[in-house]
């Protein structure tokens, strides 16, 4: 059963009475031709799993009724990705998609001194929205309950004065430091740099504010492949046996 998403002020869990509008809506009611009867699972992305009956179809909106509902529990491994901005937009889309479907819990645009891409607050904002699109779509494909939180772009500065994580990670391309972490139960930020990577002194800033350097590998990597390799790690890591969780 596909997986549908619509905001938690739309779900009334005392009246059993659910309303999907928007891009959903737009999805369900001319894509897929969702009809009256139909039963559906629909989730605010905080959790919330509700297995919904249409009741209504309208000319903007669903209306539904829960038939059923439970809270699914938020992942104990959290893992952050701040990627660069890519002079390339396709690429950090592309990484938007693959990192959802493998279950990262935020993403940070990021702005470094090597940084190429730096649109302007109006092109932001036209960004954001398509970006909060793009993993609506690959969340809603791979069955997420649990949205990616999408910032706004951040400095470098901005992000290493970032709080409450247990482990920091800054990825270097010269470092020969093997990403040996123990990921169970951890809320983990990892730091991508883009085109031409971090500078040295970037590195410096980053581990005087707490962040381990680590190697991802001999190869370098492009920077979008560097942050879904960056989740992918964590994700088999966890399914190999360090943990059963599934993120």
């Amino acid at each position: 059963m596909e997986l549908f998403y619509t905001s938690a002020e739309s779900i009334a869990l005392d009246r059993a009475h659910i309303v999907i509008d928007g891009d959903e809506f737009h999805h369900l009611a001319r894509v897929l031709r969702k009809q009256k009867g139909e039963v559906i699972l629909v989730t605010d992305g905080k959790g919330v799993r509700c297995e919904v009956r249409i009741m209504e179809v309208g000319k903007s909106s669903i209306e539904g009724e829960i038939l059923d509902h439970s809270i699914v529990s938020q992942p104990e491994t959290v893992v952050s990705v701040a990627l660069s901005m890519l002079k390339n937009p396709q690429r950090f889309e592309w990484f938007l998609e693959k990192s959802t479907e493998l279950g990262v819990s935020s993403i940070t645009p990021l702005i470094t001194a090597r940084t190429l891409s730096q649109p302007t607050k109006e092109r932001v904002q036209g960004r954001l929205k398509r970006w909060n699109t793009i993993l609506l779509s690959a969340a809603r494909q791979s069955k997420r309950y649990y949205l990616p939180v999408l910032s706004e772009p951040l400095t470098f500065s901005e992000v290493t004065a970032l709080q409450g994580y247990d482990l920091k990670l800054i990825a270097y391309e010269t470092s020969t430091e093997a990403p040996k972490v123990e990921c169970a139960g951890k809320n983990i930020l990892f730091m991508i740099g883009g085109e031409g990577g971090f500078t040295e002194g970037e590195v410096a800033k980053a581990k005087d504010a707490g962040f381990s350097e680590i190697s991802l590998g001999k190869s370098i990597l492009r920077a979008e492949t560097a942050g879904v390799f960056a989740v992918a790690m964590v994700r088999a890591r966890l399914l190999a046996g360090e943990n059963s969780e599934w993120f």
